[in-house]
């Protein structure tokens, strides 16, 4: 865990972009390396230089995601009162709690009208703006492909974490999808990695043959192992594109390193004093499938032609 700083603790240095400002941006969550760098680029891109003309303070969630840890580190990084604030996934609603002026950013969440994070897509209100994306359907389609590929599929598991705030409409959505398919559907709980390898353990013992995963941090932060674990147990899974990418049969989801990238836009328009209630959540319509041969061939699965014909990566 990161320890506090003041914000006194801030360096002085030279701003390229104005002369007397130092831009100070924070960020919360456990986002992978990977998508960190994209928001840096994304900066870059804009002519924010880390040591130039801004600073970025990091506040990472090591694991998982433990309300009470988040909300600490929430409460450490709105004490340095940064300028911007970054966040992801479920960490947006701790910040959401933690500040009600400091402008906050989130580069990635699903559902931030249902879950409360802004008051509308187009009207957001309050301090909070930036990206967001269908993430119920997700989960239910991601389903569906299994079904598709896996024709006599007839028990199917999702991983989630129960103390995730957004697993619950995602949860629903997976949950109508099943009966709608007449799949039988079992819930694991995953709140960190060491619940791992108990639930797949669990899942090849009931037996279930295939799996969703969702976007949550103890997923995301864990993907390798999750993609690691399926090939080990021979069972198929569907997850955020990462997934596949990582290791794992077939990924379906959003651009994550785009979404980054382009929280950076908010991020710009705050620094020149937009205001985050007058800035529309942009909502991502863009969907990719991604399909590991690899994985595939390792668990035994023959991939449809239809599946490969309309992937955006294959995996060989």
């Amino acid at each position: 865990m990161a320890t506090l700083c003041s914000a006194a603790a801030w360096p002085l240095v030279v701003n390229a972009k104005q002369a007397d400002k130092i831009y100070r941006l924070g960020y919360l969550g456990a986002a992978p390396a990977a998508l960190i760098t994209a928001l840096r680029e994304g900066l870059a891109a804009l002519g924010y230089i880390e040591g130039k003309n801004i600073i970025i303070e990091e506040r990472r969630v090591e694991s998982g995601y433990n309300k009470l840890q988040v909300a600490e580190l929430a409460a450490q990084l709105v004490g340095l009162n940064p300028d911007v604030i970054v966040t992801a996934g479920p960490s947006a609603m701790a910040l959401k709690e933690a500040t009600t002026t400091i402008p906050i950013v989130i580069a990635q969440t699903g559902d931030a009208v249902a879950t409360g994070l802004v008051a509308s897509l187009d009207r957001p209100g309050g301090n909070v703006t930036g990206m967001t994306f269908f993430g119920p359907e997700l989960a239910a389609k991601r389903l569906e492909l299994l079904k598709e590929v896996l024709p006599d599929l007839v028990q199917a598991g999702v991983l989630a974490n129960p103390e995730n705030p957004l697993s619950g409409p995602w949860l629903a959505a997976i949950r109508l999808a099943a009966q709608s398919l007449r799949l039988e559907l079992s819930e694991f709980a995953v709140r960190e990695a060491a619940d791992l390898e108990g639930v797949f353990a669990a899942m090849a013992a009931k037996p279930i043959s295939a799996f969703v995963t969702l976007e949550d941090p103890a997923q995301l932060y864990n993907v390798e192992a999750i993609a690691k674990l399926a090939t080990t147990f021979k069972l198929a899974g569907c997850g955020f594109v990462g997934f596949a990418q990582a290791g794992g049969f077939v990924g379906y989801g959003v651009n994550f390193p785009d979404m980054w990238r382009r929280a950076a836009i908010f991020v710009d328009k705050i620094f020149r004093g937009a205001k985050p209630a007058d800035l529309p959540v942009e909502q991502t319509t863009k969907f990719l499938t991604v399909v590991n041969v690899r994985a595939a061939k390792a668990i035994g699965i023959e991939v449809p032609t239809s599946l490969l014909l309309r992937a955006d990566e294959v995996i060989e």
